[in-house]
C-alpha cells in the first residue's frame, strides 16, 4: 500500500512538471500578439485565484492564524515570480529564461549562509557553484552575454523571489500549528491577485488580443484557449498536483522531480515555438540543473542547539545509568487484576 503511494505521488510530480512546464508556451504568443506581460500574468494569477476562492473559504481561518505568512507568499513567491518570469520570457527564449529562475535554490543557500548566517554542506556549497557555472554558459557569457541584458535580469530577479518562496514555505512548515498548504495557495494566489492589480492596471487590457488568436509555431490558435491552458492546466492543476505530491512524497523527492519542469518547458519551447537553444546553452541548462539537483539534495548539517541539546540528552542518560547501578532496587509486589 505504501509502495502504491509513492508510486501515485511520483506519478503526481511528473505530471505537475508537465503542466508548469507548459505555462511559457501558453503564454509567450499571447504576449507576442500584443498582451503587456503583467497583463499576461494578472490574468494567470486572477483567474487561479477566482478558481481556489472555495479553498480559500475553507480555510478562512487563516487570515488570522497566519496574515504575514499569506501576505510575503502572495506578494513575493507568486506575484514576484510570476511577473519577473514572464517579463523575462518576453524578451529571452522560455528555456533560458526557466533556467535562469531556477537558480533560486542556490541563491537560498546563499541567504541561510550570509543572511541567516547557518552553515550549509559542501555538497550545497559545490551545487550552487556548479549552477552559476552553468549560468555563464546559458548567457554565453564569453560572447559578451549574446542575450538580451534585461531579459537576463528579470530572469534573476525570477530566481530571487523563488528563494524566498522556499524560506516561506519552511517558515509555514514550522511548529504544530502548520496551516494547510492548499490553503496557503489560494490565498498566496488572492493576495497576488490584489498586487498584480496594483502593478498590472488590468482595466488596460488590450482584450481584443484575447478575442482573437495567436501563433503557436506557425499555428493559429484561439487565444482563450491559451489562456485557459495557463490558468487551469499551468497553474490551478499544477499547483494542485504538485501539493498532493508532496504529501505522497516528501518535499525533497518532489522538489527533484520539479526539476524537470524546465527540460519540459525548453523541449516545448523547442518543438512549438522553435526556439533552438546552442550547444553551450543545453551544456549549460544541464548544469545549472544538476548544481540545482545537487543543492535541492544535500541534507544541511544539524544546528548546533539540536547537537547541543543531543549532548545534554546523552549526559543524562549516562548519569541516569550510574545512579541506578549505585542504588540497588527495591523489590517490588506485582499488582493483579483482582
Amino acid at each position: 500500500m505504501q509502495a502504491s503511494g509513492r508510486n501515485a505521488g511520483l506519478g503526481l510530480a511528473l505530471v505537475s512538471a508537465f503542466a508548469f512546464g507548459g505555462s511559457g508556451v501558453a503564454a509567450k504568443p499571447l504576449i507576442e500578439a500584443g498582451l503587456d506581460p503583467l497583463h499576461m500574468v494578472w490574468l494567470r494569477v486572477a483567474g487561479a485565484a477566482l478558481v481556489l476562492s472555495p479553498l480559500a473559504w475553507r480555510h478562512r481561518g487563516l487570515v488570522l492564524r497566519r496574515p504575514a505568512l499569506l501576505a510575503g507568499f502572495g506578494l513575493i513567491a507568486v506575484a514576484g515570480v510570476q511577473a519577473f518570469y514572464f517579463a523575462s520570457l518576453s524578451r529571452i527564449p522560455v528555456g533560458v529564461a526557466l533556467l535562469l529562475e531556477y537558480l533560486g535554490p542556490a541563491l537560498l543557500l546563499g541567504y541561510i549562509r550570509f543572511v541567516q548566517r547557518k552553515p550549509v554542506t559542501r555538497g550545497a556549497a559545490a551545487g550552487a557553484a556548479v549552477a552559476v557555472v552553468g549560468l555563464a554558459c546559458v548567457v554565453e557569457i564569453w560572447a559578451g552575454l549574446s542575450l538580451d541584458l534585461l531579459g537576463v535580469l528579470f530572469g534573476l530577479a525570477a530566481a530571487c523571489c523563488q528563494a524566498f518562496y522556499f524560506v516561506f514555505a519552511d517558515q509555514g512548515a514550522d511548529g504544530e500549528d502548520a496551516p494547510d498548504p492548499l490553503g496557503v495557495i489560494a490565498y498566496g494566489m488572492l493576495v497576488g491577485a490584489l498586487v498584480m492589480t496594483v502593478i498590472a492596471r488590468p482595466w488596460e487590457i488590450d482584450w481584443q488580443v484575447l478575442g482573437g488568436e495567436a501563433s503557436v509555431g506557425g499555428t493559429m490558435v484561439p487565444a482563450p484557449v491559451l489562456l485557459a491552458w495557463v490558468v487551469l492546466i499551468a497553474t490551478v492543476f499544477a499547483y494542485l498536483t504538485g501539493v498532493v505530491s508532496v504529501r505522497r512524497l516528501s518535499p525533497q523527492v518532489a522538489g527533484v522531480v520539479a526539476f524537470l519542469e524546465a527540460v519540459v518547458a525548453t523541449v516545448f519551447a523547442w518543438i512549438l515555438l522553435g526556439e533552438h537553444l546552442s550547444t553551450w546553452q543545453i551544456v549549460g541548462g544541464g548544469l545549472v540543473l544538476g548544481g540545482a539537483f545537487i543543492a535541492q539534495s544535500s541534507r544541511p548539517a544539524p544546528p548546533v542547539s539540536v547537537l547541543a541539546d543531543l549532548a545534554v540528552t546523552d549526559q543524562a542518560v549516562t548519569d541516569q545509568a550510574v545512579t541506578d547501578q549505585a542504588v540497588p532496587a527495591r523489590e517490588t509486589t506485582p499488582v493483579g487484576k483482582g
